[in-house]
């Protein structure tokens, strides 16, 4: 068993070392041909030779943050509901239905979405099309949010057993247990939810597609649609093989994959997430 069990390891780790070598194979193109320079730039104009994906970081970077910061008050509130306030039906229910959204295709959020949140975007503001930063924003703000609740709420569940009954002997109200005990103690488990929260946000695909409205540049506002890397590598994928305009996927792929090990950096630096 633990000769199977490194084998296992020693599989997934040169899985991801040959996606990075690969990754980094198709994007030394853009340095023997001097395209660097256009693809991390600021505008993206294909048909006059401009390149730049700066845009899509921009982009997807302003929509996972904003559905972090949108999810995780909410998944905090549902996790201390949950373990602390919750009666045991109750209980039972929402973390059934906290699981049953992740099951939910992330194709059916965007179509759903696009018969109902766009068109009350659209009318409710009076501008644009309603595929936006904000729509994808808020869609994406209830993807990830199952995450968060799941990984948080493991961890309240563990500082729950040892706390709950001393508090009570002191005198806490549910309430203060919960504001000035529990949230305290479960900050590097808050922290680790949040941080696999962003890379769920940052990894999606669907529905920046689907909602953002994939205009390759920085938006003024809310209102204005934005592309992602994600995104934009599945618009882009198709194209030829030899141009600059295709080998920008793989730099955008190669952005990705290291912020998603910059992440992976992140959970292991937190080390005991789930202890106090």
């Amino acid at each position: 068993m633990p000769h199977l069990l490194r084998a296992a390891a020693l599989a997934c780790t040169a899985a991801a070392g040959g996606i990075l070598l690969v990754l980094i194979y198709l994007v030394l193109p853009l340095f023997t041909s001097g395209g660097w320079g256009s693809v991390i730039a600021w505008q993206w104009l294909p048909f006059q030779g401009r390149f730049g994906i700066l845009p899509m970081v921009v982009g997807t970077l302003l929509i996972a943050l904003g559905a972090l910061a949108v999810a995780t008050p909410l998944a905090v509130g549902v996790a201390c509901f949950v373990q602390v306030l919750a009666p045991g039906r109750i209980k039972g229910i929402c973390l059934a239905l906290v699981h049953y959204m992740t099951s939910i295709p992330t194709v059916i959020y965007g179509f759903v979405s696009i018969f109902l949140l766009v068109p009350l975007i659209r009318q409710w503001f009076d501008r644009g099309t309603g595929f936006s930063l904000a729509t994808a924003t808020i869609v994406l703000s209830l993807l990830i949010l199952p995450t968060i609740v799941l990984v948080l709420q493991a961890t309240l569940r563990e500082l729950d057993r040892s706390a709950r009954v001393t508090c009570a002997a002191l005198g806490f109200s549910r309430p203060a247990y919960i504001r000035h005990v529990l949230l305290p103690l479960c900050r590097r488990g808050l922290l680790a939810a949040v941080v696999l929260g962003f890379g769920r946000a940052v990894g999606d695909t669907l529905i920046s597609l689907m909602l953002a409205g994939n205009a390759p540049m920085v938006p003024a506002s809310p209102l204005d649609a934005t592309r992602t890397l994600t995104a934009h590598i599945a618009l882009v994928v198709a194209t030829d093989s030899q141009s600059t305009f295709y080998h920008s996927v793989f730099a955008a792929g190669l952005i990705l994959f290291l912020v998603m090990v910059l992440i992976q950096l992140i959970l292991r630096r937190l080390g005991g997430t789930f202890t106090p």
